[in-house]
C-alpha cells in the first residue's frame, strides 16, 4: 500500500524586500543615417542580453537628431532610428506588447559637457534612448503545511520509466498527440537551454529510450517576431533559431540513446505562439508520429 497526503496550508502574506530598477541603454548613430552600426548593434545585443531575468513591466524608445537640418526632416529621421532598434528587439524575441513607445522626438539641443569640438558634442545628440521599467515586485506566498498521512490503495508501477515521468507519458500516446516541453526554456536569442531546464530534458531522453515504439518530430518555437518569421540565432547570426533549438534538443537526445531513425526535427518559427508570458513560447514540442507495436 502506498501513502496519501493531505495538506491543511496557513497562508501568510509578505513583500519582497528588494526590487530591479529601471534600465537605460543609447545607441549611437552616424550622421543622417538610421541603419545601427555594426559596434552600437553589438552593445545594444549585449544589452538586450542583460533583459532575460527581468520581468519587465514596459520599455520605451526615444530617438534623437542633431540640430543639422530642417525640424520635419529631423522628426522623420529620428522616429526611423526609433523603428530601426525596435526591429532589432523583435528580432531577439523581446515581445512587441512590451513595447510601449517608439517615438521620433527631432532634433535636440546641444549637450553642455566639457568638449569644445561640436562634431562630437553632435554626435551625442544622434541618438536613440531606451528606458526598461520592471514590473513591480510581486507578494508571494508563503505556505506552512500540516500534513496528515492517511493510507491508500497503491498505484501502478512501470519499471522502464523514470519515477518523475510525466503522467501524459505514462499512458498510451496516438499519432498526432503533442508533448509541450513547458519547462525546457530557452536563453533569450540562443538554441541553448537553461540550466534549470537540463533535469527536465534529462528524465524525458531516458523515457524515449524506454518507449522505443514512438516516433516522433521535435518542433522548435520562438517568441516575439514580427508576423510568422522566425528569430536570429545570435551565434550564427542565421535566422533560423527555431530550428536550432528544435536541433539542440534532437542532438542532446542522440547523445542520451534515442535511436536517430526515431525522430526527425524541424523549426515552426513564429506560426504558433501559445500567449501569455512571452518565454513559454521559446519552446520545442514533440509531435507523434508514429506508434509501433511494444515490445
Amino acid at each position: 500500500m502506498y501513502k496519501f497526503i493531505l495538506s491543511i496550508l496557513f497562508i501568510l502574506t509578505t513583500g519582497s524586500t528588494f526590487s530591479q530598477s529601471e534600465l537605460s541603454h543609447d545607441v549611437y548613430f552616424d550622421t543622417d543615417k538610421f541603419t545601427v552600426p555594426s559596434t552600437e548593434k553589438n552593445r545594444l545585443l549585449l544589452f538586450i542580453s542583460t533583459l532575460q531575468d527581468m520581468d519587465i513591466e514596459s520599455i520605451s524608445i526615444y530617438g534623437f537628431c542633431d540640430d543639422v537640418g530642417a525640424d520635419t526632416y529631423n522628426l522623420k529621421l529620428s522616429q526611423n532610428r526609433a523603428n530601426a532598434i525596435k526591429s532589432i528587439f523583435s528580432d531577439n524575441e523581446i515581445s512587441e506588447d512590451l513595447i510601449t513607445n517608439v517615438d521620433g522626438k527631432g532634433e535636440i539641443l546641444l549637450k553642455i559637457i566639457e568638449d569644445n569640438n561640436i562634431l562630437n558634442i553632435r554626435g551625442l545628440n544622434r541618438k536613440v534612448e531606451i528606458n526598461v521599467k520592471p514590473k513591480p515586485p510581486v507578494v508571494e506566498e508563503v505556505v506552512i503545511e500540516d500534513i496528515v498521512e492517511v493510507e491508500e490503495p497503491p498505484k501502478p508501477k512501470s519499471p522502464k520509466l523514470p519515477k518523475n515521468a510525466p503522467e501524459k507519458l505514462q499512458g498510451k500516446l496516438n499519432i498526432g498527440d503533442k508533448i509541450i516541453l513547458d519547462n525546457i526554456l530557452f536563453k533569450t536569442g540562443y538554441s541553448t537551454i537553461l540550466p534549470s531546464s537540463k533535469k527536465t530534458l534529462d528524465t524525458l531522453a531516458k523515457i524515449l529510450v524506454a518507449r522505443k515504439n514512438l516516433y516522433f518530430t521535435i518542433q522548435g518555437h520562438v517568441c516575439c517576431t514580427q508576423l510568422t518569421r522566425d528569430a536570429v540565432d545570435r551565434k550564427t547570426k542565421e535566422r533560423n533559431l527555431s530550428e536550432t533549438r528544435a536541433k539542440f534538443v534532437y542532438d542532446y537526445f542522440v547523445k542520451k540513446g534515442v535511436n536517430k531513425r526515431r525522430m526527425r526535427y524541424m523549426g515552426m518559427r513564429r506560426k504558433f505562439p501559445l500567449g501569455g508570458d512571452p518565454k513559454l513560447d521559446r519552446r520545442v514540442e514533440v509531435l507523434i508520429t508514429h506508434v509501433g507495436d511494444t515490445n
